[in-house]
């Protein structure tokens, strides 16, 4: 467990529907106010579509924490193969005995007992996950449930979670009555850069952590490697989660680009993130040059610097002062006196 080292209340990027992380901004924040309107004004079905790991189920569950304790949920975690099991399914969890087996008789006990809730001002949620999997048949059997009504009130209320290939499968020219009754219609999409870094920063916040946990590229790293994997929670979630372990086990008190580079590529998703880990390493191999500071000073200061201009070598021309020749040239005139004498001495003597 990661918590203590980074000081959280509880494991913030956990892969399970919890209502109490639900990132209720943007277009999330939207589509539950939708949702939620839809259903207590009783307006029947609803279907919300998303690619995999979007965080629909996360979505449903913060829908049926909303109501109160006078709610019947009815959840399948999967469709069932046809209507009559669905029927039977929705008998069993409404708790009835099964009179007949007659799909007539089936109907009429459960509106019914639909009738006797709504009398008790109970309301009854019907949840199905996964509806990209639904017969035709099988929404057929949808449609009828959601005709069971009391005045302008749907007896019983239904959400259908499915991933996109669901609006595909409702284009049909036969499922044209199906597609009349949906009260609502939602897709959750794939979060942005800025979105992805809002919904980690809530996340940590809701887990009792700051944002430091990260270190600046360690940010920029996850966001870039979170988008790659196509901006959905699940992903972004896993990610968070397997580098905030790797970094615990190295005995860090921040995530940083390498933690989240050597996930990243365990997920398949290093692949942008790849370029922006070498542009930061290249970085690190140049260092800045100081920059010199140098203090103003007087012209004729004693501490002003004496500086020579210098031309190119071949440019170079040395000139000597007179002063400088004098001492060589008496030494000379001097030479040539003393020849001068030895000279005249000599034919003298001859």
């Amino acid at each position: 467990m990661y918590t203590e080292n980074f000081n959280l209340n509880k494991l913030p990027f956990e892969n399970v529907p919890d209502p109490a992380f639900f990132f209720d901004q943007g277009d999330y924040g939207q589509i539950h106010n939708r949702i939620k309107n839809s259903m207590i004004a009783g307006r029947g079905l609803t279907i919300v579509t998303g690619p995999i790991g979007s965080g629909k189920t996360t979505l449903s569950q913060m829908i049926k924490s909303d109501y109160p304790d006078n709610l019947q949920l009815i959840w399948m975690a999967e469709p069932p193969d046809n209507s009559t099991d669905l029927f039977l399914f929705v008998i069993q969890e409404l708790g009835l005995k099964i009179s007949s087996k007659e799909r007539v008789f089936i109907l009429r006990d459960i509106r019914e007992a639909l009738l006797r809730m709504h009398s008790a001002e109970k309301k009854c949620f019907m949840v199905i996950d996964e509806s990209h999997l639904m017969t035709k048949e099988l929404l057929e059997g949808i449609r009828i449930l959601n005709n069971l009504e009391e005045g302008p009130t749907k007896l019983i209320q239904i959400l259908l979670l499915g991933q996109v290939e669901i609006l595909e499968i409702l284009k049909k020219p036969e499922l044209k009555p199906f597609m009349q009754r949906i009260s609502s219609l939602e897709t959750i999409g794939k979060m942005n850069a800025e979105k992805i870094r809002h919904y980690i920063s809530h996340r940590i916040q809701i887990a009792g952590g700051k944002p430091s946990i990260f270190t600046k590229t360690g940010w920029e790293a996850v966001v870039i490697a979170s988008v790659t994997g196509g901006g959905v929670p699940r992903v972004i979630n896993s990610l968070c989660n397997r580098s905030l372990n790797a970094a615990c086990e190295k005995g860090k008190t921040a995530v940083d680009i390498d933690d989240i580079s050597t996930v990243a590529e365990e997920m398949g998703i290093f692949k942008d993130l790849f370029h922006y880990k070498m542009k930061t390493e290249n970085k690190k191999k140049k260092p800045e040059e100081p920059v010199k500071r140098t203090e103003p000073v007087a012209p004729h200061s004693p501490r002003a610097p004496i500086t020579t201009a210098k031309k190119p070598d071949q440019e170079i021309t040395l000139t000597t002062s007179r002063a400088d020749l004098k001492g060589p040239l008496q030494f000379l005139m001097f030479s040539l006196a003393v020849l001068s004498l030895s000279i005249i001495f000599y034919f003298q003597r001859v």
